[in-house]
């Protein structure tokens, strides 16, 4: 694949823990971005502690991620959502939509058993460049 790029800003997380992944990925007119949880760059603890305020950092950092690459959200294709308890579900939609514009992109949201640091939301994203 000769036309994958790694896409890295300041402006948002380092990946987890030194962990082996990029923030994203472009390639094929898409950009392909790591899940993000609620850290500010260069934060070690997460920001916020309602579903609220830590969805509004997750798409802080798409968002950064995202203009890195020449993209934006108002690309967004496709989103996976990850939450520690469904029933965050409103709280989390509420910022999402928000951010989304008119034309929100596909979405996927899953309840899972645990996120890293004790996050309540995690989201990743496909997006056109």
């Amino acid at each position: 694949m000769s036309d994958k790029t790694v896409v890295r800003t300041e402006a948002a997380p380092a990946p987890f823990q030194g962990a082996p992944y990029s923030q994203a990925i472009r390639s094929g007119g898409f950009v392909f971005v790591s899940g993000q949880l609620a850290l500010k760059p260069g934060a070690k603890e997460l920001s916020g502690g309602s579903i609220e305020e830590q969805t509004e950092q997750v798409i802080a950092n798409l968002r950064a991620i995202l203009e890195a690459a020449g993209s934006g959200l108002d690309k967004l294709v496709k989103t996976t959502v990850f939450l520690q308890n469904l029933d965050d579900f409103q709280g989390m939609n509420s910022v999402y939509a928000k951010h989304v514009g008119d034309v929100p992109p596909a979405r996927s949201t899953v309840e899972v058993a645990k996120l890293p640091s004790g996050a309540l939301v995690e989201i990743e994203a496909i997006a056109a460049v």
